[in-house]
């Protein structure tokens, strides 16, 4: 079993980073995403380099360049079968055992 952990900044850059490669996609500048938007060009700009912007921005950001359908799974009620489990329950299972030396000289 495989855990990724994240930090919030590594999601936040993630983001903004899908956004940017998105906008390029689709040939947009900056300005133009930000005209089309109706989202600041500083704001848009902070956000590919910080990935810091307010909600309903990003939102915007979404509806032009066609994935605002992506937000429909934000913490929807659908969970995976581990999902109820804490990071405690998870680091507490135990670990299959791994052989540290062979037998064969």
């Amino acid at each position: 079993m495989s855990i990724d952990l994240k930090t919030p900044q590594d999601v936040l850059l993630e983001i903004a980073e899908r956004f940017r490669a998105r906008r390029l996609g689709m040939n947009l500048s900056q300005e133009g995403l930000a005209a089309r938007s109706g989202v600041s060009w500083s704001s848009l700009k902070r956000f590919e380099r910080t990935g810091l912007i307010a909600l309903d921005s990003l939102l915007r950001l979404a509806l032009v360049l066609d994935c605002l359908g992506d937000f429909d799974k934000l913490a929807s009620d659908s969970l995976p079968l581990d999902a109820n489990k804490t990071l405690d329950d998870i680091l507490s299972q135990p670990q299959p055992k791994t052989r540290k030396k062979g037998r064969i000289k």
